[in-house]
């Protein structure tokens, strides 16, 4: 089975928040996809935990590693159709990136963002919960 996984996922897992043993239930066997762009999403996470002061600068480092750690197959999405999502939902276009590629995989979606899952429901994309 393969699922889209989303930023916030990537970075519960390598931070070892409280949702990690759920997510890693979850996707236990499964394949995780996702746009492209999530090295440079996480990265820039990261960057603002650090000058939010929530984490080091060498923490950020060891985040960083342990997040790109994790297996997935990184994707080309179409930006014009996730811009149109993003306009049409009145959502970030970087979130969009990760709904247009469930729609254009027809894959689930796991994400940690509440937003993201009722645009998710919208579009017919199912979650992994």
């Amino acid at each position: 089975m393969y699922f889209v996984a989303d930023t916030n996922v990537f970075l519960a897992v390598a931070l070892n928040e409280p949702e990690k043993d759920q997510i890693v239930r979850l996707t236990s066997g499964a394949d995780a996809v996702s746009p492209e762009i999530l090295p440079y999403e996480i990265g820039n996470a990261l960057s603002a935990m650090v000058k939010r002061k929530q984490i080091t600068g060498k923490n950020a480092q060891t985040v960083l590693r342990a997040a790109l750690s994790v297996p997935v197959r990184l994707v080309n999405v179409n930006i014009q159709q996730a811009l149109r999502l993003a306009i049409e939902y009145n959502i970030y276009a970087y979130d969009a990136y990760f709904l247009q590629c469930a729609v254009s995989a027809a894959l689930p979606l796991i994400t940690l963002d509440k937003r993201m899952r009722k645009v998710a429901g919208k579009l017919h994309i199912p979650l992994l919960e």
